[in-house]
């Protein structure tokens, strides 16, 4: 029998190698508790094989809030608590990926559809890179079916909490909530210092979050453990709406486009979607989760779901207090230099450059980044994936190919960025047809399903 104590991890690496991992026959949600008093979430996991189980502890901080919230606020703060429970671990089940999966209690419909997505094409791209295919097809073994609990929309009113990741997005979310005067609270999960100095550019008090791993997953990943992308979107989301109505605020506020639902390749017949927990699909699921298993109304939408990541360029383009803060390059928290934003080598650093240029001058863009993209030729390679020429859509948070062509297009026909290498070479490799099948009036004509209420939509522009 495999066991693990707080002192325990190095022997414990030691004594279960790669191969004893992948003979875990089921994940397990063993026990979850929350205390109001310190806003802390303990959730328990087991992984379990022939060898033995093996047990991770993983904590979750929410802020206390100034008054203690309502008893019927409370028990809907469980009851949230209890998907997170769910959700959160697909990062203990991907260390072993076993074939079956329990659930530790009676729960609705709505909750076992989208805990079965959130395993399954949640986890398609850690399926596909590992080649583990029997992940797309996991069906989560239920302890019964519950009842839906009571719909309770006075707990999902008052002032939204703006979830903030310090890109361009989240910046326009909340600038345009602002500028409607429903006067949003910033919020993020582990901040850092990207996400820090964007909520001191704003100006407005924020809230936080906490979410702490089991320090053993982290030593069997150093170890060679089973590794990969999961839809940490879908476990900040739960913590934001956790920590929403633990606060007495409204819903969440996301700001993820329409293109986070475009897959980036299709697999043994499943869509591969490295956003996919950013989608309209995982979206909707999650509103009908926490529906039926918390009775929350309308607890969580992202507003700019209509919007492309090109309109959503141009808007940020108007506002400039952020220029010397903002940053969508998720290799830029590795850097050494601490005062570094963008490592402006990743495919996102070359589409959020290109989905820029088009709406700033060239001096401006250059600030921003620290650097001038467009003059790297070594950068043309990566953009021809961005363009469709080259490979699939990268696995990264990139916009689609149609939307990359009508950049490149506008960009090409400005002065400031016509003679650079980059675009000049660009413009030289794609075809006649990409260049026909690319529309402007698309690209920039909000559309697509969204769950956006009308009391926040009208905030939008129409074009």
């Amino acid at each position: 029998m495999v066991s693990n104590g707080p002192s325990a991890g190095a022997e414990l690496v030691w004594r279960v190698p790669n191969d004893q991992l992948g003979q875990m026959a089921v994940f397990r949600f063993p026990s979850a508790s929350f205390d109001p008093s310190t806003g802390v979430a303990t959730f328990s996991y087991e992984l379990d094989g022939p060898a033995g189980a093996l047990s991770f502890t993983e904590t979750v901080t929410l802020p206390v809030p100034s008054s203690p919230p309502s008893q019927a606020r409370l028990a809907a703060v469980r009851r949230v608590l209890s998907l997170l429970h769910l959700v959160a671990g697909v990062s203990y089940y991907k260390a072993a990926a076993p074939p079956r999966i329990e659930l530790p209690a009676p729960v609705s419909d709505a909750v076992v559809e989208y805990v079965t997505a959130i395993y399954t094409k949640g986890l398609a791209e850690y399926a596909y890179r590992n080649d583990l295919p029997h992940v797309l097809s996991l069906v989560p073994v239920v302890a019964g079916v519950a009842e839906p609990v009571p719909a309770a929309p006075e707990l999902t009113e008052g002032r939204p909490l703006s979830a903030v990741g310090g890109g361009k997005d989240s910046i326009v979310s909340l600038e345009t909530l602002r500028g409607g005067g429903l006067d949003p609270v910033p919020f993020s999960v582990n901040p850092n210092r990207i996400i820090e100095a964007v909520n001191a550019a704003s100006g407005v008090p924020a809230l936080a979050a906490r979410r702490t791993l089991d320090p053993l997953l982290l030593e069997l990943n150093a170890a060679g453990a089973r590794n990969g992308h999961i839809p940490v979107t879908a476990i900040n989301s739960l913590i934001a709406v956790a920590t929403a109505v633990l606060h007495g605020l409204g819903p969440v506020v996301m700001s993820n486009e329409r293109s986070a639902s475009d897959p980036n390749l299709i697999w043994n017949g499943h869509e591969v979607n490295h956003q996919w927990s950013k989608g309209v699909e995982a979206e909707g699921l999650l509103r009908a989760a926490l529906a039926t298993h918390a009775g929350l109304v309308d607890p969580y939408f992202s507003l700019l779901r209509t919007l492309s990541e090109l309109h959503i360029a141009k808007l940020f383009a108007g506002f400039t207090g952020y220029d010397d803060v903002v940053t969508s390059c998720n290799q830029a928290f590795k850097l050494r230099d601490a005062t570094a934003r963008w490592c402006g080598h990743c495919p996102k650093c070359r589409f959020v450059f290109l989905a820029m240029a088009p709406f700033m001058s060239p001096e401006r863009l250059a600030a921003i980044f620290g650097l001038d993209l467009f003059a790297d030729p070594a950068q043309i390679p990566g953009y021809l994936e961005i363009l469709g020429i080259d490979g699939h859509k990268p696995f990264e948070c990139v916009g689609e190919v149609e939307e990359s062509l009508v950049a490149l297009g506008l960009v090409a026909r400005q002065p400031g960025w016509s003679g650079s290498p980059v675009v000049t070479a660009l413009v030289a490799a794609v075809p006649s047809a990409a260049w026909a099948a690319a529309s402007d009036s698309e690209v920039f004509t909000p559309g697509g399903p969204h769950f956006v209420p009308e009391t926040y939509a009208k905030l939008l522009p129409s074009s």
